[in-house]
């Protein structure tokens, strides 16, 4: 079962569940992507709906974090479960010292040596983690390591 499918299934479930704020979070993402479906004119694959996924979880916890310097405490717990429903769709994410060893590896095979060297190691460290980091860690990761 895709990524698609199983977002349909799960939004049944929380239909038939009576599990309104699932249902709600899940069709926000669901819609997401088939407006991009609508735009592309095809369906879309798991790596591509794996990056919608990334890019939902970006946005709720970049407003988590504004909505927490406001004292926003009432749309804090909202967020915190939407983003606690829509990884529940990503792979299992990486540690910090997963990351590290990935990073330490790209690192070797791109035979970067400075901080110049960024952005050969990231183009070649994310594909390798796409779904199982988030990029900031990875981004900070390598910095510390091309010192």
């Amino acid at each position: 079962m895709n990524l698609s499918e199983r977002l349909n299934e799960d939004m049944k479930q929380a239909m038939r569940s009576k599990d309104k704020f699932k249902l709600s979070t899940i069709r926000m993402v669901r819609a997401t992507i088939k407006n991009l479906e609508i735009d592309l004119k095809r369906t879309l694959d798991d790596n591509e709906v794996l990056d919608i996924l990334s890019r939902e979880i970006k946005q709720r916890k970049d407003a988590l974090q504004e909505f927490q310097k406001a004292g926003r405490d009432d749309l804090t717990a909202s967020l915190v479960d939407e983003i606690k429903i829509i990884a529940e769709y990503l792979p299992e994410q990486l540690t910090e010292e997963e990351i590290k060893v990935i990073v330490q590896q790209t690192i070797q095979e791109s035979g970067a040596s400075s901080k110049a060297d960024i952005g050969k190691v990231m183009s070649a460290l994310m594909p390798k983690v796409k779904g199982r980091a988030d990029g900031r860690l990875v981004n900070q990761a390598v910095q510390e390591l091309l010192q």
